[in-house]
């Protein structure tokens, strides 16, 4: 966004302020000033006035004019084709610099002496501001022949350029940004007063109709203008210039300047577009057209379509005549969205509406207006023709404390109430304790309360808020979420470091080799619609087939051991998720070396189930058949912890490592929300000798280990730590029985055990499994 000094002076009184103040402030209030550049003339550089004005006698394209520059009359040699007598211009006497280093000096240009230079704006560093040499005129202020050009505070300008947030589309306009300054400054904002003979003029409605659709969201209002000798003031054609605007006409160039100063988005057309062969009443219809944007229409051509473009056959090609001067609003959210949903093609126009223009449309008229009546002899038509919406207030509540809390400071409730007034935000209905503050319509960023607070943030100066250490209560941050996160990731670098690669697959399978191994399968009422392929058909009801897919893969890429496991979710047939762990060891249990002579030992339940423990934890398995075709009849068996069953465990059947060719593969598959993860709790050491005992026991061989485990643990006998089976012997002798061997590990926190205590504690045993199973020592 670009603005000038002087321009932003017509909206506010900048007179007692600086530049350099002027941007420090803008950059307080989040307007972030990107460049100040300051024009300076040189000296010697003066407003002369074109006495007389004759051809060369020796060059057609130059002429010898006269020019009064104050102190005499001068005789300079011109080429500038618009040059005429009675013409003030800018001066560059004998001995002036000029911008790019040219030092002005007498010369003779083809026999007839030159004293100075009439200069052009390109020549005084003011860029393309009119072709030919500068023709002043009254819109720059006062001015003496004679005076110094650097005198005159249009010449001595400053041009400030603002990186502004796209969220702040109400400063995309002179009077916007000075509204925000006599915020700042807490200097009035000067208004544009409505014409008083606005009811003497001849009515719009003799040259004008509309008609219109309901609903459109837009507001837009007319005024009709006979343009009559209007030229477009000097000052204008600068400041068009500055902010790098040219258009073909001086009315289309009104509208740009009338645009960017006020906010409101402006339009002129001609009015014979609107007007059937013959007829001088304009007709103009609006309605919503076929991408549901509205659209201006004379019968069946279209004009333009509100805040996105004009069509050029539309537009005033011309200075003089009747025209159609057009104000429209449309919220931004709207208009975004639309043209989100139908793109097409957009001019300038739609930037500003798209950010937030102005709503307050007869400002923008009224300036306009106001632009034409000084620099024309044109006539207004008298009234408006609009249409106009319904507009709900947009109200927040925002107490006194929560503003404090906020901001940390306690800022004065007579300076906050201040600040609301200057911002244009209506507080009238606050109570003693609370702000209900009704936000303006051309503040589209605004729309809780810390929107509101950051606005007194922003006045008040984040400088002068005094600071002061930062306290606060944390919340506990480890909530369910966080927990998963962390038990999963837990389980994940356990398995890691037991020398397992993590495998992730699409959540996706196929249902025919689902159903093949005797898993699950979705209900066929809740099955994908649209699979990404037929090999990825269903949801996935186990882990399991992606592990061996994967594992097969490696294995014919030549990888003698393969160890893999996931985590990831699977559905039961309703579509029901839940978690689930796998792991997979495939081949041999070690690389090959020396100390293996070169052929390492294949895997085998007992090396598995080691591996599982250094990753799960302490478990113990059941005799267990599984529900798929998957498992090794004689080798699976169910996994406990705690007593709460968590999965099972398998060698995979020959003939299914056989269909993958895979050597020998053990796999499990675990509920992983049933997988322990709680604080770890210390517990007593003994420091005394633990004492080791075997004991053999003929038992029938059908009898479950799991029966005499029970019956040992519910003895609870103090000094037994732990047990477990290490041998099992079967002849023909013992016919139906076998024997079986356990070992225990006894060990007191008071004392080293003596025998007698040991043999105490054996006894109790044994005396357990001979009342409750009727088995005894062999």
């Amino acid at each position: 966004m670009i603005i000038t000094r002087s321009w932003l002076n017509e909206w506010i009184d900048l007179s007692t302020i600086s530049t350099d103040k002027l941007a420090k402030t803008l950059n307080s209030i989040g307007l972030e000033v990107d460049s100040v550049t300051t024009y300076k003339i040189p000296q010697k550089i003066v407003f002369g006035r074109v006495l007389e004005c004759e051809k060369h006698p020796d060059a057609d394209k130059l002429n010898v004019c006269k020019v009064d520059t104050g102190d005499g009359v001068k005789q300079i040699v011109c080429g500038a084709s618009n040059v005429r007598a009675g013409l003030d211009v800018v001066v560059a006497t004998i001995g002036a610099v000029m911008p790019d280093g040219t030092l002005i000096k007498p010369v003779v240009l083809r026999g007839v002496a030159s004293e100075g230079m009439i200069c052009s704006s390109r020549e005084i560093g003011f860029g393309d501001v009119q072709d030919g040499i500068l023709e002043l005129d009254s819109s720059i202020g006062q001015y003496n022949i004679g005076e110094e050009l650097s005198t005159n505070p249009i010449f001595s300008d400053s041009v400030i350029e603002i990186e502004l947030t796209a969220n702040r589309g109400d400063c995309l306009s002179i009077r916007g940004i000075a509204r925000d300054l006599s915020a700042a400054f807490d200097k009035p904002l000067r208004e544009i007063a409505p014409r008083e003979d606005e009811e003497k003029r001849v009515g719009i409605g003799r040259v004008l109709s509309l008609w219109h659709e309901n609903n459109l969201d837009v507001e837009i209002r007319y005024k009709a203008v006979d343009f009559k000798n209007f030229v477009l003031p000097l000052i204008m054609k600068i400041r068009l210039a500055q902010i790098e605007e040219k258009q073909e006409s001086f009315v289309e160039s009104l509208m740009v300047y009338a645009t960017h100063g006020s906010g409101v988005v402006l339009r002129a057309y001609e009015h014979a577009f609107f007007c059937a062969a013959g007829e001088t009443m304009a007709k103009i219809s609006l309605s919503k057209d076929a991408n549901g944007f509205a659209s201006i229409k004379a019968k069946d051509r279209v004009a333009s379509i509100v805040g996105v473009s004009q069509e050029a056959a539309s537009k005033a090609a011309f200075n003089e005549g009747l025209m159609l001067i057009e104000a429209t609003y449309i919220p931004p959210e709207i208009i975004s969205k639309k043209m989100q949903e139908n793109k097409i093609p957009s001019e300038a126009a739609y930037y500003r509406a798209s950010r937030g223009s102005e709503p307050e449309l007869n400002q923008g008229l009224d300036y306009c207006i106001g632009i034409i009546d000084s620099y024309s002899d044109s006539s207004v038509y008298g009234g408006t023709i609009e249409i106009e919406e319904a507009n709900d207030d947009k109200i927040i509540s925002v107490s006194k404390k929560e503003i404090d809390e906020i901001i940390g400071a306690n800022i004065d409730k007579a300076k906050i109430t201040k600040i609301f007034k200057n911002l244009g935000f209506d507080t009238t209905k606050s109570s003693a304790d609370n702000f209900i503050v009704v936000v303006p319509r051309y503040r589209h960023d605004i729309v809780n309360k810390q929107d509101i607070v950051e606005e007194i943030v922003r006045l008040v100066g984040i400088d002068n808020i005094p600071s002061k250490p930062f306290t606060f209560t944390e919340a506990n941050s480890f909530n369910d979420d966080y927990r998963n996160y962390k038990k999963r990731e837990n389980y994940r670098h356990k398995a890691a470091y037991n020398g397992f690669f993590e495998s992730v697959h699409f959540v996706f399978d196929e249902k025919k080799v689902l159903q093949e191994y005797g898993f699950e399968t979705v209900d066929e009422t809740k099955e994908l619609l649209n699979p990404i392929v037929n090999t990825l058909d269903t949801l996935r009801t186990t882990l399991l087939t992606g592990l061996l897919k994967a594992t097969s893969n490696n294995s014919k890429n030549g990888y003698a051991s393969v160890k893999l496991f996931e985590v990831g979710s699977v559905f039961d047939a309703q579509r029901n998720e839940s978690l689930k762990m796998a792991l997979l060891l495939c081949g041999d249990r070690e690389a090959e070396s020396l100390s293996n002579a070169g052929k390492p030992s294949k895997v085998d339940f007992a090396f598995f189930a080691q591996k599982l423990s250094s990753i799960i934890g302490s478990f113990e398995l059941r005799q267990f058949t599984t529900k798929h075709a998957l498992s090794h009849p004689y080798q699976s068996a169910e996994i406990f912890i705690e007593g709460e069953s968590v999965g099972e465990m398998f060698r995979l059947h020959p003939n299914v490592e056989e269909s993958f060719d895979l050597d020998v593969t053990y796999m499990c598959e675990l509920d992983f929300e049933k997988l322990p993860y709680a604080l770890k709790t210390a517990k007593t050491t003994s420091r005394y000798q633990a004492s080791f005992r075997d004991l053999s026991v003929v038992m029938p061989k059908n009898m479950p280990y799991a029966k005499v485990k029970d019956v040992i643990s519910a003895c609870a006998v103090k000094e037994l730590v732990r047990f477990y089976p290490v041998d099992k012997y079967s002849d023909a002798a013992l016919g139906d029985n076998m024997s079986f061997s356990i070992r225990f590990v006894l060990q007191s926190n008071d004392k080293t055990l003596e025998e007698d205590d040991i043999t105490k504690a054996m006894g109790t045993i044994l005396n357990a499994l001979g009342s409750e199973l009727g088995i005894g020592i062999r």
